[in-house]
Order: C-alpha cells, then structure tokens, then sequence
C-alpha cells in the first residue's frame, strides 16, 4: 500500500502577522507548491493562544508518497542552497511574518484519508483539537490502534469527529499527532469537562497513562483559506495584496 508523507508545521508568528503569513502560505504558496513539487496543502491553522503557544500557525502538508518528499527536497536545495532560489522573493516577504518553527515528517495510519478525500466528504471543524501524544519508545502504532479501537468511539459520543491520526517518523516510533474536527465551542467545553470526570472518557485518559502517555492538546482554528474550510486547494484566483488582508 502506498503511504503518503506529511510535513507538519509549528511556525511562530512575529506580532500581528499572522492572518498575512496565512494568505502568504496559501494564497501565494499552494499554487505554487502544487504545480513544481505535487505538494497539497492538508491545513493551516491558528493556534487558539490560551491553548499553547502564542502567536503560532501549524501548517501540514501532504505528498503523494515518500518520492514525493524526497523531490520536495530536491527542489528546495537545488542550486546547493537549502531553500529554492526561484523562491527568493516568496521566501524574502515570509521572513516579514515568522521568525521560526519546529517541523515534523509523518505517516498516517491507514484509516487516515487524505485531503481531497476530506474535503469531498466535507469534513471540517468549527475548530480543532491538535493532540502530540508521546509514548514510550516503539509504541505509537500501538496506539494508534487503540485510538481506532476505543478512543475514537469515544470521542464521538462528545461529537468529535477523528480527521487524522499520524506518527512521527525519524525518530523512536515515540510520539503520534492526532486531529479531531469539533462542531462547535460548546461541544467542545462538554468534551474537556469530560476528561475530568467519571465516565469512560475520564477512562480513557486513565488508561492513556498506564500506558505510558504524555500528551498536550491544543485548540485550531481554520485560516481563511485552509482547505477544509474552502472545500479545495487554495488556487491563484485567491490572492490579494498583503496590505488588504
């Protein structure tokens, strides 16, 4: 089975520039990235600050396979630089809205879709919850499987729907990153209280820990042109100057 490869993204954000390095990633970028390297875009997201980290995007993208990862690659370090050169001045106007990040490489779980199947199926969020879960070394396919098998029956009676379950490769099998689309804020509220008391839900959390799970979650919101909200790819006929946005 081929098994797509993901980039995923913590990009902190200098001052209030968020919204313009989001149409500046989208807009300007997934055209772009599309038609030189077959790369989609999966989501790009606010981090909702009293959540985490503040101000902060996470951006993931999806190739087709790891073929596809290893030409992203290729392009960007043509020429002997590490980023594209026919990206300078793409590259030069991002520099303006972040001043750095942590990324990861992953794989996702075979029940995991992809981002045209999503957006087919009109999945979306009225916002997110972005779990990085980390475990002991070798067992993130384990867990992985019991979210499949338990957690996500779970989340469903608190009226999350699981988008995405991945791990993270190029290191112990050690850390796994899960998306839930969630309908609404109050949905939302119920489903944390939940985590604290006395249902299977509180259980889960429980045994999470047996097994050996740290974990930190977050709150994602949608930016404007995420392919989940829109319902596609964002394309050319997107953009608009920096200054209106």
């Amino acid at each position: 089975m081929t098994t797509r490869v993901y980039i995923h993204e913590l990009i902190d954000i200098v001052g209030h520039n968020r919204a313009k390095y989001q149409h500046h990633m989208t807009a300007n970028w997934v055209p772009v990235a599309l038609e030189e390297r077959n790369q989609r875009c999966y989501g790009v997201w606010s981090t909702i600050g009293s959540t985490g980290r503040w101000p902060e995007v996470v951006n993931m993208w999806e190739f087709a396979d790891w073929d596809g990862l290893v030409l992203n690659f290729e392009v960007e370090t043509s020429g002997g630089r590490d980023q594209d050169p026919s990206l300078a001045e793409w590259w030069a106007t991002a520099s303006q809205f972040r001043r750095g990040g942590l990324d990861r490489i992953l794989v996702p779980d075979e029940d995991s879709a992809g981002i045209d199947e999503l957006c087919a199926n009109g999945v979306r969020g009225a916002l997110y919850c972005h779990e990085i879960i980390r475990v002991p070394p070798g067992r993130a396919p384990e867990l992985l499987d019991a979210i499949r098998a338990t957690g996500e029956s779970l989340y469903e009676v608190e009226g999350l729907e699981l988008v995405g379950a991945f791990r993270t490769v190029m290191r112990a099998d050690d850390e796994c990153i899960v998306l839930w689309a969630c309908p609404n804020w109050n949905a939302w509220g119920e489903f944390e209280q939940a985590w604290h008391g006395d249902g299977e839900l509180a259980g889960w959390g429980k045994g999470l820990i047996d097994f050996g799970a740290t974990w930190q979650r977050t709150v994602l919101v949608d930016a404007e042109l995420s392919p989940m909200r829109i319902g596609r790819q964002p394309s050319v006929e997107d953009r608009r100057p920096l200054d209106q946005v």
